[in-house]
């Protein structure tokens, strides 16, 4: 049973097995306040998705549009792996669509145009044999919102570390 648990636990890592995360756009956290979160599917061709379970996918620059009532991700970019796309001309960065429910794509472009969001993509991964992509609804921090984050951070940092040494004294 052992060995069983370990395979699985494997899979988990995002090596290209069919479960867990593909991509993570970390900067988003740091460059944007995200707010509402929604999990939208992509098209995709064969060889892309041959390459994403190689490990090739970044989403790091990545933003997500609306054009004539459907949803577009930008910027993402899959790299061709050379034995997978020897018959098609394989395009990394080319536009990819995204696929979600009427509803949704009409709350999303009334908070876009209306109240002045982004789309950014925060996460690319597997939800059984799909690839899916978390958006989420951003505005844009200032430079002294970035730097008070920071020292928000450093200050957790430094207090964990001051708590341990505090606990080991006692």
């Amino acid at each position: 049973m052992a060995k069983k648990s370990s395979s699985k636990g494997g899979k988990d890592k995002g090596k290209g097995g069919a479960s867990g995360t593909i991509a993570l756009n970390k900067r988003a956290r740091h460059e944007y306040h995200l707010e509402e979160r929604f999990e939208a599917g992509l098209a995709l061709q064969g060889w892309e998705l041959k390459s994403i379970r190689a490990g090739r996918a970044n989403i790091g620059e990545s933003y997500a549009v609306i054009r004539s009532g459907e949803m577009f991700l930008f910027g993402s970019q899959i790299t061709p792996l050379i034995s997978a796309s020897t018959h098609v001309v394989a395009e990394e960065r080319r536009t990819r669509k995204l696929l979600l429910h009427r509803r949704e794509i009409d709350t999303l472009i009334g908070r876009v145009e209306r109240d002045g969001y982004t789309l950014i993509p925060t996460a690319l991964y597997w939800k059984g044999n799909k690839v899916k992509a978390e958006l989420a609804l951003a505005k844009g921090k200032q430079q002294h919102d970035k730097r008070a984050a920071s020292k928000e951070r450093d200050w957790a940092i430094e207090k964990q570390r001051v708590m341990r040494q505090h606990n080991r004294d006692a």
